[in-house]
């Protein structure tokens, strides 16, 4: 036989690749194809068949029954038919069995480079299957080389790739150090399966939580979202399934314990617990802790918020570098733009003086017009007759002279207004009622641990 005690050297294989042991067979079974046909030509008819009771592979040669033989490769009488079939007649195929050591040495060093392909192959195949349902989780491996771009990293079955983007900001690694990453991607190239590595990911944190959290992984406390800047400051939201189960105390821990081992894992990166809540604007409030929010005016239309802070906290809530109010809208999901009392009653100020200005108006109809959210000339010039006529009771011609005479101050109300932070933002136009629970009123933000 060209293989001997085949069955042991599959399941051996099949256990030390990680290859199912119907690939190999199938591998195996295209290997002696290849070898017959070098040893016989391509029109040989052959069928390669696995003995489940003898672990072997057996290879059957089709021979037509013929009257005459012409070709003996691919023909055999009557007679000779009849000692393998006695109801065999003309024309029909009949398999013999071959034995394989007949099929000589080039025949069966090519059965053995299509064995090594088709391995390569199949390992190939099955590292990427097996790393592609793991896709989004967190893995442990050993760096395995550093290159200046990157950090190789032996996962045991397959090789994986940290990139620099994706490391954290001052970590040094050395060889044979372990690490932990979040799997970020897997990729089925050509030279074998791309497993790509990230400490930098919001969902690495995430994941981290859920292996320290134990009620995360039972569903009681839910991760809405996370925020990173890697190597400085994080945030995630959490909510709780059971009334009666904090979930900011149920990521904080005993102590602190089990936050603290995400933030150790992280090289020392600060962790903002933060409440979730159904509410945008609230859910925004607790972003931006601890500073604490007085008003939040609410813009649908570009979503964004305007969020004023007292003027002692404002450094607080935009933090340093702008970090806390970034984070914050990366995890809301909305744009944030922080002003304190003291500017956003300048600026509504200055609106409503722009509206006092254009001809034709005076305080009892400016405070009708600030009060459905036309907050400054700006805001009147882009007004439609419909909508000034509906929310005043003018006559279409009156009204379409406001707002010409709106557009026509615009301009000398900006050269008046110049300055840094004299304009009301666009978004404050929209609605003056879209702040929380209808009003301007005042926020006050959940608790948030760190």
């Amino acid at each position: 036989m060209l293989i001997t005690d085949m069955k042991r050297v599959i399941e051996q294989v099949s256990r030390d690749k990680g290859i199912e042991f119907n690939v190999l067979v199938k591998a195996l079974e295209e290997a002696l194809r290849s070898a017959a046909k070098k040893k016989f030509g391509n029109k040989i008819d052959i069928e390669i068949q696995y003995n489940e009771t003898t672990g072997e592979l057996e290879v059957f040669q089709f021979k037509e029954v013929v009257e005459d033989v012409t070709d003996p490769a691919f023909q055999i009488t009557m007679e000779e038919g009849r000692k393998l079939d006695p109801e065999c007649e003309l024309g029909d195929s009949l398999g013999t069995k071959m034995d394989t050591t007949t099929f000589g040495r080039i025949a069966a060093q090519s059965a053995k480079q299509v064995i090594i392909q088709k391995l390569k192959v199949a390992e190939r195949n099955a590292v990427y299957t097996s790393f592609i349902e793991r896709q989004g989780e967190i893995i442990n491996g050993i760096v395995q080389r550093i290159t200046r771009n990157e950090i190789i990293v032996n996962l045991g079955q397959s090789e994986a790739v940290l990139p620099k983007r994706e490391q954290i900001p001052g970590e040094t690694y050395r060889r044979g150090d372990r690490i932990r990453a979040y799997i970020v991607k897997v990729m089925e190239e050509s030279r074998g399966p791309q497993i790509v590595l990230s400490r930098t990911h919001p969902a690495f944190l995430i994941n981290l939580f859920k292996t320290e959290v134990p009620e995360i992984s039972e569903g009681i406390v839910k991760i809405i979202g996370a925020a990173r800047e890697a190597g400085s400051r994080g945030k995630i939201a959490v909510t709780s399934t059971d009334p009666d189960i904090d979930p900011i105390g149920a990521c904080v821990g005993i102590k602190g314990n089990r936050v603290q081992s995400v933030v150790q894992e992280l090289k020392g990166e600060k962790i903002d617990i933060i409440a979730w809540h159904a509410d945008p604007a609230k859910f925004v409030c607790n972003a931006l802790a601890p500073a604490q929010v007085s008003r939040v005016i609410i813009d649908e239309v570009s979503h964004s918020m305007e969020v004023v802070v007292p003027d002692d906290a404002q450094s607080i809530a935009i933090g340093k570098g702008g970090q806390n109010v970034r984070l914050a809208s990366k995890l809301a999901g909305w744009h944030i733009d922080v002003k304190s009392v003291t500017d956003y009653e300048n600026s509504i100020k200055r609106g409503f003086d722009s509206l006092m200005e254009i001809p034709g108006i005076n305080k009892t109809l400016a405070d009708i017009l600030f009060k459905e959210g036309f907050f400054s000339a700006e805001d009147l010039a882009k007004a439609s007759v419909e909508e000034i006529v509906e929310m005043t009771r003018l006559s279409p011609e009156e009204a379409s002279r406001l707002i010409e005479h709106a557009g026509t101050a615009l301009p000398i109300d900006k050269e008046k207004n110049d300055g840094p932070e004299t304009d009301i933002s666009p978004h404050m136009d929209i609605d003056n009622n879209a702040a929380l629970d209808g009003n301007d009123t005042d926020v006050k933000p959940e608790n948030a641990a760190e």
